[in-house]
């Protein structure tokens, strides 16, 4: 019988990390990945590791600091995601667990499992009770030009992508209706094509542009209102007819709950970080099962290639890899799927990398 590790220390530095391609959205372009990488070290010689997608460089050093100040509360405790995730929830119930204290315990959350999984010599995902398969993928694209991106977006189809999102709203609906069109021109009528308007638009304006987009067959629409706005995004979602994709800013399975009571959705889209991490995403998973709605992955390639698989209703993986640049091992594609790998999440750093890309 393995051994359960026990937490010896708590450690977590900020990087800037560079990606492939910046990310321009409706409300703001995203040029390199602002990250803070945990390492939960435990007696038996395994380190658990996990990262925070901070969004911006200015979160960074307030999410090393209130990492490291619950390092003493972790010291001597036992590598028991479930339990850790009780423990901090009943911590932080006055305060609430939302923003950055939520971002850093759903990492911890990652990092505990990775630690786990090591341990035992296994992936995540056989933890969990699954196995690890290939996971079908769409690959993430920001705010594109068809012409001058042409060569980028016919890679992806080389590469076996059969499923594209790109990121719309930064304009007027002229410039929406000639990026969708020229992306369609593109990748042709089989490959399936996403939009995301990342929350930019009022429910009367989303109305009418997805109205007027509808004619080239989007496989859904994402965030087209602000995202707490659960109440808008039903009235889009009953006077639209692609489907209506949402919940990368759900904090915790509750927020999912309330959305899907809202009819906001017809497709769900955690994000491991927001969720709670993969103690959390089960339950979410549970709550998409009861409600028959398909369920994608928002970033976290790593973490998401284990807990799709157990996902009852899963869907896609969002291939927005952040975090590549200072793994020693890249996440890979292979004919348009993503498949977990181990033992635990899978994840080295890149030592040299993170030393030239600290924050």
């Amino acid at each position: 019988m393995t051994d359960i590790p026990t937490v010896t220390g708590l450690k977590s530095r900020a990087v800037i990390a560079p990606l492939q391609r910046p990310v321009r959205t409706a409300v703001g372009t995203l040029p390199n990945a602002p990250l803070v990488l945990i390492d939960v070290e435990t007696d038996l010689g395994v380190t658990g590791q996990a990262y925070v997608f901070g969004y911006t460089p200015v979160t960074l050093k307030a999410i090393v600091a209130f990492l490291s100040e619950l390092e003493e509360s972790l010291i001597g405790q036992s590598v028991a995601p479930v339990e850790q995730a009780r423990f901090y929830e009943n911590r932080f119930r006055l305060l609430g667990r939302q923003g950055l204290v939520g971002m850093a315990l759903s990492c911890l959350d990652m990092a505990l499992w990775d630690a786990l999984g090591k341990a035992a010599g296994l992936p995540v995902v056989n933890l969990l009770g699954g196995r690890a398969r290939p996971i079908q993928a769409y690959d993430s694209y920001g705010v594109v030009d068809p012409k001058e991106d042409r060569e980028d977006l016919e890679r992806s189809l080389e590469r076996g992508f059969r499923a594209i999102k790109i990121k719309i709203g930064d304009g007027d609906l002229v410039r929406d209706i000639a990026m969708v069109s020229g992306v369609r021109e593109i990748i042709g009528p089989d490959v399936e094509l996403m939009v995301d308007f990342n929350q930019s638009r009022s429910v009367p304006d989303a109305v009418h542009r997805i109205e007027a987009l509808s004619e080239y067959n989007l496989a859904w629409v994402e965030e087209p209102v602000p995202a707490e706005d659960f109440v808008g995004h039903a009235e889009v979602r009953a006077a639209s007819t692609p489907p209506i994709q949402t919940g990368e800013n759900w904090w915790f399975p509750q927020d999912m709950a309330k959305a899907i009571d809202a009819g906001a959705c017809d497709c769900a889209m955690p994000d491991l970080m927001k969720i709670g991490g993969i103690t959390a995403w089960l339950r979410a998973a549970g709550i998409a099962e009861a409600n028959a709605i398909p369920v994608s992955s928002h970033l976290f390639v790593e973490a998401s290639a284990h807990v799709l698989p157990v996902t009852p209703t899963a869907h896609y993986l969002e291939f927005l890899d952040i975090a590549g640049s200072v793994l020693q091992e890249p996440m890979e594609v292979k004919d348009g799927h993503v498949t977990a790998r181990g033992p635990g999440l899978g994840m080295t750093w890149d030592e040299d990398a993170v030393a030239r890309f600290t924050a």
